[in-house]
């Protein structure tokens, strides 16, 4: 159930109670979108934790999305993986939707990668494809770090290199060593959970997006203030409102079952980006905020 931010946990607390219990100390960390599910199977786990067992996680339910994080090894990289989030249209708090992202700060993790679902806007994207972020647009009407900040925490974020260049670079590079054709593009963010009509998708376009979701800007924010270098990806699961010809019925049936059908390679696709990054000591990009554990007051986002 959502609460207001003011119940939350500190983060660290929470990150402590996490590392007590396991070895790992990773430093790479990726959340699952619809569609990348099976990067939750891959790895090789050490300990796993129910978000309901942890204290301040968001507990979503959206179809396909676990909700449990786990610790281990894959690819012989230590990984800490969210399998599944929390959406600001199911009644979250924007506190709440990026305290995940905050208690992996507060963990050491110092690089992340965000995945997701979304319609395709550009001409050029089909369904099925996958599309690395360049940039976002912000337009679900809320931002995540509203409100106080704490001690050490930057009040203005400079998010002109949001999307790491050289991560970017290891997402290009991972797919090529598969094989795999991938976009590259702007993602829209909307707060949802009503799809888009058409009128707003040709907005969207002429505004410069190319694919058009529900999550992930809030996590990338709440992670560059906290210093990760960021990467993002999307696998395109429909064709966007007015796209699909005239008897297009936009549907979550058809996210999902797209989402499903690419699954395999998608994991294909992150494994290699996983063992190309490695454990290669992270830098971060000019202007940056400086890398930091999360820390604020208690009572406060």
């Amino acid at each position: 159930m959502p609460r207001r931010p003011h119940s939350l946990p500190h983060p660290s607390s929470t990150a402590a109670l996490i590392l007590g219990r396991t070895r790992q100390r990773p430093r790479l960390s990726i959340i699952l979108g619809s569609g990348f599910g099976p990067v939750a199977r891959a790895i090789d786990p050490e300990r796993e934790f129910p978000y309901r067992d942890l204290p301040g996680f968001p507990v979503g339910r959206a179809p396909g999305h676990e909700g449990c994080l786990r610790l281990g090894s894959w690819h012989g990289v230590p990984v800490a993986v969210l399998s599944g989030r929390a959406h600001y249209y199911e009644g979250f708090e924007p506190a709440e939707v990026v305290f995940a992202t905050r208690v992996l700060a507060a963990m050491g993790v110092d690089t992340l990668l965000a995945t997701n679902a979304a319609g395709g806007i550009h001409p050029r994207h089909r369904v099925g494809d996958f599309m690395i972020l360049s940039d976002h647009i912000n337009f679900m009407g809320m931002n995540p770090l509203r409100g106080p900040t704490g001690p050490g925490e930057a009040r203005f974020v400079d998010m002109t290199r949001a999307y790491d260049p050289g991560l970017r670079s290891d997402l290009k590079k991972a797919a090529g060593s598969i094989g795999l054709a991938v976009h590259e593009g702007v993602y829209l963010a909307v707060p949802g959970p009503s799809f888009e009509t058409p009128a707003e998708i040709r907005a969207f376009r002429r505004w410069g997006a190319d694919a058009v979701g529900m999550s992930t800007v809030p996590e990338v924010i709440a992670a560059r203030q906290a210093g990760m270098r960021v990467a993002a990806c999307s696998c395109i699961t429909n064709a966007a409102a007015g796209l699909g010809g005239k008897a297009q019925v936009v549907s979550s049936d058809e996210v999902l079952e797209v989402a499903r059908s690419r699954e395999r390679l998608a994991c294909d696709w992150i494994g290699a980006f996983v063992a190309r990054v490695g454990n290669v000591a992270t830098t971060d990009t000019p202007g940056s905020p400086v890398a930091r554990p999360a820390k604020r007051r208690p009572g406060t986002r």
